[in-house]
Order: C-alpha cells, then sequence, then structure tokens
C-alpha cells in the first residue's frame, strides 16, 4: 500500500526544502522502495532542488487537450492525457518527479482536477510513497487532488504570520475533508530562542510541532551553487534536523 506525505505551507516556508529532504532520507534508508514525487507548485522548482530537468507538466498536457486538433482523431481524451502523462513523468533510479504545473489558461478546472486525481491514484499504486509538494495557495488541498495522505507535514518559517498561516492550512485541511492520518507542524529556518518566542501563536494553531529545521547556510549556498539538496553533506544542520523529525515520525 502506497503510504502519503504531503507537504503544505505559506510560500517562502521551506516547503521545497522539507520535501527534499524527506525524498532524499527515504531513498536512502529505503533504497528498495519506489518513491513517487509530486511537484503541485505553481511556482515549480523541486526539480531544481532534486537536481532534474523537467520538458512536460501535467497542466502542458491538459492545456493541448482545450486546442482545436489537440487530441487525434480515433482517441479518447482520456486516454491522450493519460498517455502524455506518463510520459510527462522523470524517472531516476531511486524516485520519479511529475510536475503539475501553472494552470494557463481560463474555464473551469473541475474536469482537469478529475483526471488528475484518478491518474494520480492510478500511478501512485505502482509506488511504495508518494511525496507531494503542494502549492502555497493551498488550491490543489482545496480541490482535493491528493483526497487522502498518511502525513501531512504543515511548514511554517519563524514568524508569527507564517505560524498563522499554518493553522490556516490545517483549517482548510479539516473544511474539505482531507482524510488524514496525522497532520503536524514543521518551523524552518529557525534560530536559537525563536520557538520559545512564537510558543503562543503555535499554541493557537491546535498543531503539535513536530520538529524544526535550523537555519542552515549550506543551503544558501546550495541554491547561489544551482547545486541540488540531494548533495548536501550529511553533517549539515539541516539535514540532521530532518534525519531526526523523520525518525520521530517513523515514515
Amino acid at each position: 500500500m502506497t503510504k502519503r506525505l504531503a507537504v503544505a505551507g505559506k510560500g517562502g516556508t521551506g516547503k521545497t526544502t522539507l520535501a527534499a529532504l524527506l525524498i532524499r532520507l527515504l531513498q536512502e534508508k529505503y533504497p528498495e522502495k519506489a518513491i513517487l514525487a509530486v511537484d503541485a507548485d505553481a511556482n515549480a522548482n523541486l526539480n531544481e532542488a532534486l537536481g532534474l530537468t523537467v520538458e512536460q507538466t501535467m497542466t502542458m498536457v491538459l492545456e493541448a487537450t482545450k486546442k482545436p486538433g489537440g487530441v487525434p482523431t480515433g482517441m479518447t481524451k482520456d486516454i491522450f492525457v493519460e498517455y502524455h502523462l506518463n510520459r510527462a513523468l522523470v524517472e531516476t533510479t531511486h524516485f520519479d518527479l511529475l510536475v503539475m504545473g501553472n494552470p494557463q489558461g481560463p474555464g473551469c478546472y473541475c474536469y482537469p482536477n478529475d483526471l488528475l486525481r484518478r491518474f494520480l491514484e492510478k500511478l501512485s499504486a505502482n509506488y511504495d510513497y508518494l511525496v507531494m509538494d503542494n502549492e502555497a495557495g493551498l488550491e490543489h488541498l482545496s480541490r482535493r487532488i491528493l483526497p487522502q495522505a498518511e502525513v501531512l507535514l504543515i511548514t511554517s518559517d519563524a514568524t508569527a504570520r507564517g505560524i498563522r498561516s499554518a493553522g490556516r492550512v490545517r483549517e482548510i485541511a479539516s473544511n474539505v475533508q482531507l482524510e488524514v492520518e496525522r497532520m503536524g507542524l514543521v518551523i524552518s529556518r529557525s534560530r536559537a530562542g525563536e520557538m520559545e518566542r512564537l510558543s503562543k501563536e503555535i499554541a493557537r494553531t491546535g498543531l503539535e510541532v513536530w520538529g524544526e529545521i535550523p537555519f542552515d547556510p549550506t543551503i544558501m549556498d546550495f541554491d547561489l551553487q544551482g547545486r541540488p539538496l540531494l548533495e548536501l553533506p550529511p553533517e549539515a544542520a539541516a539535514v540532521q534536523a530532518a534525519t531526526k523529525l523523520f525518525q520521530t515520525l517513523e515514515l
């Protein structure tokens, strides 16, 4: 059975970094397991954190179906979409990546959302783990593209505004009735003493704090150099903290 892990939070709160660290640790701990990474952020950059190049996104495939003659004669739209979505999958030795992309045109996205939901459900059955990096606007949560997850990690930076946003993520997940077994808060880029100062704001969210990823200049250096986070040294502060977090969660 596939274990679904979702990461959500306000933009700039370390969602993609956490998702990349999670994928890194899963492939190290379970080299025999199949992992599917899904970048559901419109501002997709999980591929960069993982050191991959993406040529086609799920949105590009769906947009092609709207064009006159986009779907070949004799082929149903469902078959056309499934064929090209499979081709959009970026495959590696230890994990595969699928990027949703940014909706590019007007109109109702009920049908595309339904297609994406069904495709992800079918595709993820071939994997032991699915890790989804959700978009900052939380649309994919509210549209229930991923209707259920064993673990939902909600990220916030060490600011009161970020913590309040994390609380709203919890509310959205509850309001749209996502089937989430475990939900918790992860604070990113924290410095000494900041957690204590934010304790009241954290308490108001109703979220359990699962851990924190401290400010790590190594991540900034890797970003400036364009190096994937999979190459971070094991002694890096962020890697050490993420390892402790995932051990605690027993993923």
